[in-house]
């Protein structure tokens, strides 16, 4: 893959989570103050409703105790006539006279100072009736001849009644005058504001904490809650108990401690599912970018295999192609001695080769769990000597030199001797290919409880931490500068972690770059 393709790849796919997860903030802030209006919206509906209710269960008070006290007093109340209204109508072509009448009556009542349990002078409370006449005369005269006579209406129509208008009047405009002056603990008690509101917000919904108090020109009064605390975020406000000018001194807050969750906890469910399908982006995400970066280091190893390789064969192949040309030559042919070397050179080479077919198949059949490992009873000493034996020519080859200082007591593993010589002696040819000076290899191996540890230590190149952390990954190896200066393709380590995991033992790497490396491999002894 290009490399500014990937880049732009990458980018783009950032922005596109990044675009989702603002959108998803956005939504949610959104969503939160729709709420919150909602909230507010209802909150001043249910306020207004309670400051009304309490105006009006007052007045019905004040109205029903006044008209027990009028029904009860067994009083004659004085009357006065305060309007009378006539209108008189004639029709000269039937002779038909109507004269129609209304008298507005008022009723006095004398209160008892007690009344209200304060000390004041006896009041009057009115009370208003009308009577209304309808008299119809027909073929009489209404003038200066008979005025002194009585005259009898054809027909008489007569009603009386309440004045509900103007008691309702009389009334509001004396109880609120007289209301005005009571401290505000007579006109409401918290016990009664506190079932009211909360009555009037479980019908609105509203099914969160709240504390109330009345304040009077902005100081509080002991009409409240206990645990009320003003807060300007959650707290509402309206007008309550308004005189007969519209004005108040009184104000009603309601104020939510736990506005914040009430509101969060509506959105809860959609905001988490928001959530869950967020993350699922993220690890869709996060898994999309690593397989990418995996495919292209591996797109890079897989290169760095294939020139490996071919350097590894184009050697031997190279050198087969020569010793051929050489048998050929008529000189060297009838030279015995040559031939038989120069097929010992073709032989050797062709091993090679098969050697490193053998490492790509054994990794592939490990990973498919093909590889039949039979394991026996075998003393480990025996198995790194022979390991030594099979890298001897190579160690000559580079002067180098092997010290073994065996100094395990118990020796006695359950492995695969064949796989496990293996295991020993690439990790032996590492030591030897990553010793730039001439080799020198050290096996050291201790008991600790029921487990044999090997130690192979070298002096050669070392490695950094990172190349520590990854030696064992199929492919895997350590630049140093010229692609080609250590032979290799990163398939030895990967085999030899490969038998070790499956021999129950472990196998790490201690290493400080330019001080040399030390293979560590701990296996379970047979008790």
């Amino acid at each position: 893959m290009n490399k500014l393709f990937f880049r732009v790849l990458v980018l783009l796919m950032s922005l596109s989570l990044i675009g989702i997860i603002l959108v998803q903030v956005y939504w949610f802030n959104t969503s939160f103050k729709n709420n919150d209006e909602q909230f507010k919206f209802h909150v001043k509906q249910v306020i207004g409703s309670v400051a009304d209710k309490i105006q009006k269960q007052e007045a019905y008070n004040f109205y029903d105790k006044i008209n027990h006290y009028r029904d009860s007093t067994g009083k004659v109340p004085k009357k006065d006539d305060i309007l009378e209204f006539y209108y008189v109508q004639k029709n000269p072509r039937t002779n038909k006279t109507i004269i129609y009448s209304n008298s507005i009556i008022s009723e006095d009542y004398n209160i008892s100072p007690t009344f209200f349990d304060k000390k004041f002078d006896s009041e009057k409370f009115k009370s208003f009736n009308s009577k209304r006449v309808t008299e119809v005369y027909n073929n009489n005269s209404i003038d200066k001849s008979n005025v002194t006579q009585s005259l009898i209406p054809d027909i008489r129509i007569e009603k009386t009644g309440n004045l509900d208008v103007l008691d309702n009047a009389s009334f509001e405009i004396f109880y609120k005058d007289f209301a005005s002056v009571l401290p505000i603990q007579e006109r409401v008690s918290k016990e009664t504001l506190n079932k009211l509101i909360k009555k009037e917000l479980e019908e609105s919904g509203v099914n969160t904490k709240f504390e109330f108090s009345i304040y009077n020109n902005n100081l509080a009064t002991n009409v409240k809650s206990n645990e009320f605390k003003y807060n300007k975020e959650a707290t509402y406000s309206t007008p309550v108990f308004s005189d007969n000018e519209g004005n108040s001194k009184y104000q009603l807050l309601v104020t939510f401690p736990h506005k914040k969750k009430f509101l969060l906890s509506e959105l809860v469910s959609i905001t988490v599912l928001s959530i869950i399908f967020t993350l699922i982006i993220l690890i869709a995400y996060s898994s999309a970018l690593n397989q990418l970066i995996r495919q292209r280091q591996i797109s890079e190893i897989k290169n760095d295999f294939i020139n490996n390789m071919t350097h590894e064969f184009k050697t031997p192949i190279a050198t087969i192609n020569l010793a051929l040309d050489a048998i050929r030559n008529p000189k060297i042919i009838d030279d015995r001695e040559k031939v038989l070397r120069y097929l010992q050179m073709i032989k050797d080479e062709n091993k090679r080769m098969h050697a490193q077919v053998e490492n790509v198949l054994r990794i592939s059949k490990l990973e498919k769990k093909e590889l039949n490992i039979i394991k026996e009873s075998h003393n480990i000493h025996d198995i790194i000597n022979d390991a030594i034996e099979h890298v001897n020519l190579i160690l000559e080859d580079r002067e180098g030199t092997i010290k073994s200082h065996f100094d395990a007591v118990r020796t006695t593993v359950l492995i695969n001797d064949v796989h496990f010589t293996n295991v020993i002696v690439n990790i032996l040819e590492n030591a030897i290919k990553y010793s730039p000076n001439v080799p020198e290899i050290e096996i050291f191996t201790e008991n600790i409880k029921d487990m044999i540890i090997i130690k192979v230590k070298d002096k050669g190149l070392g490695m950094s931490k990172i190349a520590q952390k990854r030696i064992f990954e199929k492919f895997y190896r350590e630049h140093t500068g010229d692609i080609h200066n250590v032979k290799g393709h990163g398939l030895g380590l990967a085999y030899v972690k490969r038998i070790v995991d499956d021999h129950n033992g472990q196998v790490y790497v201690e290493s400080e770059k330019g001080k040399g490396s030390t293979f560590i491999i701990k296996l379970p002894l047979i008790n």
